[in-house]
């Protein structure tokens, strides 16, 4: 029985054996043909990559031999153009140097020519010099007077005939240097003058404050009048309640004092609180504020005037002018029309413009301080800018812009001048605009009295008067004498400052229609 298997076994492995043999054999032959196939493919492919290799090493070898080929020819053409360059440069020096050979020649003959001829100025010379000396000794024979005292009357003479001419000459410079400088000053003048264009202001000593209800009136009083005695000591303002509808007067020469008696009343009405205690609480208030906004009105006015770097101190004098006026007019407006003339003055002139405009700003800012020293504004005004850095210059224009000290720069007259200019314009100062607007429309009915005058205007702030005339009523004569005889009852019958020109002006229009 254990035979029987150990049998079966053996045949079992023989025939696992046999089987694994054949399996071997089949796999390795199915092996061998596919290692031929992939070997045979590779051969080929390696046989296509070296021929393609092969044609593009050909084709590099190609193209490289035609870039030699090119920059060899490219260096052969350039050095036959440097050859040619050279052939032309030996030519040109050839040329040159046998320029110089016949320059020479032409020189050496020159010079000799030049010999022969000083040889001949120099006989010529010794002759000129004999037959003067003979013409010389037979003059003092003559004259009885020696050469040299001849010489030195014909110097004498000719030295006083020169100082003669250059004395005329030099009276005619300075005539004329006058004259122009008249014609230039008056022409500066008259372009600043009308380039500037103002307002009229006419300030005065009494505000009114206006009032919706008039029983408004009895609680500004107060029982027994305290509450207008508490306003009038917290603003130092009069306040007159009277019997004037819908209307308070506040009286005061300190125009701040009198804006802010103004604002404080707005506020308490507004409120509708009046009494002793809210009077002081809002004074205070609308004094802070007031003080505020006159700082804003100076800064707001150096950058409308392009003036830069002024100090704080100095912007809040320039705001406390808004509420200043001088002789009626407003300083603040004053101040910032002479400060626009400098400048215009100053740039025809061709001085410093801003340091003009910025003197001209300033030049009355004495007439605002904390307190009221006995010093003319002038020379207050130029402490106050020494005070708070100014320069020298702008310093000096201030103080001696009323000759209170010696002008030692160039913009302190023109600080002078235009601060006159401001003042005397007309309707500036001591005349109310109605009295100007008046003056202007009295020149033009004088002008309209006169046969013959068509039209008349009254221009440049009544400065000059322009007639126009009808050319067919009126001759060229005629209108010279229209223009003296207005001048005249201008001058007889009205007051105005300055001087008034009287241009009539006399035109013939010939017109004719196509049709």
């Amino acid at each position: 029985m254990e035979f029987d298997i150990v049998a079966a076994m053996i045949g079992v492995l023989v025939g696992v054996l046999a089987g694994g043999g054949i399996v071997y054999f089949v796999l390795n032959g199915l092996l061998k043909r596919r290692s031929a196939g992939i070997l045979q493919k590779a051969e080929a492919q390696g046989e296509a990559i070296k021929k393609e290799k092969i044609l593009q090493a050909k084709e590099k070898f190609l193209q490289m031999k035609e870039e030699h080929e090119r920059d060899a020819r490219e260096r052969d053409k350039r050095l036959q153009q440097g050859q040619e360059k050279h052939r032309q440069r030996e030519q040109q020096l050839s040329r040159q140097q046998q320029e110089l050979a016949q320059k020479e020649k032409n020189l050496q003959a020159g010079q000799q020519d030049l010999e022969q001829r000083l040889q001949g100025v120099e006989r010529r010379r010794q002759e000129v010099d004999k037959a003067q000396e003979k013409q010389v000794v037979q003059l003092e024979r003559i004259s009885g007077m020696s050469a040299e005292e001849a010489k030195k009357q014909l110097v004498d003479s000719l030295r006083d005939e020169a100082r003669t001419n250059a004395m005329a000459l030099v009276k005619d410079v300075v005539d004329e240097a006058k004259l122009n400088a008249n014609k230039e000053a008056k022409r500066v003048i008259i372009q600043t003058i009308q380039r500037v264009a103002t307002e009229h202001a006419v300030e005065n000593a009494v505000s009114t404050f206006h009032i919706e209800n008039d029983e408004f009136k009895g609680r500004i009083i107060g029982r027994e009048g305290r509450n207008i005695r508490a306003l009038e000591e917290a603003t130092g303002v009069e306040i007159v309640v009277d019997d004037t509808p819908g209307a308070i007067i506040l009286s005061c020469f300190d125009p701040v004092r009198r804006e802010m008696a103004r604002l404080a009343l707005h506020q308490l009405v507004k409120d509708g609180r009046i009494h002793p205690g809210r009077i002081e609480e809002i004074v205070a208030k609308t004094k802070k504020h007031l003080e505020e906004e006159i700082l804003e009105i100076g800064k707001r006015t150096c950058i409308d005037l392009g003036i830069h770097g002024l100090h704080t101190e100095l912007m809040r004098m320039v705001g406390r002018m808004r509420y200043r006026s001088s002789y009626g007019q407003n300083l603040l407006q004053h101040s910032r029309e002479t400060a626009n003339l400098c400048a215009t003055m100053a740039a025809e002139l061709g001085l410093n413009v801003k340091a003009a405009k910025r003197a001209g700003l300033l030049h009355d800012i004495g007439k605002v301080p904390d307190d009221e020293p006995e010093l003319p504004h002038a020379l207050l005004g130029m402490k106050l800018a020494e005070k708070y850095g100014e320069k020298p210059d702008v310093c000096n224009a201030i103080g001696a812009h009323h000759d209170e000290i010696e002008m030692t720069t160039m913009i302190a007259p023109i600080v002078q001048a235009c601060d006159a200019i401001s003042g005397a314009r007309p309707g500036a100062r001591r005349e109310a605009v109605e009295q100007y607007i008046k003056r202007l429309k009295d020149l033009e009915s004088i002008a309209m009295s006169y046969d013959g005058v068509s039209k008349a205007f009254a221009i440049q702030a009544g400065r000059e008067l322009r007639v126009m005339v009808e050319s067919e009523r009126v001759s060229d004569g005629e209108a010279d004498n229209i223009s003296m005889s207005i001048a005249e009852r201008i001058q007889n019958e009205m007051t105005y400052p300055g001087q008034v020109k009287v241009v009539v002006i006399r035109e013939k229009r010939a017109m004719a229609v196509a049709k």
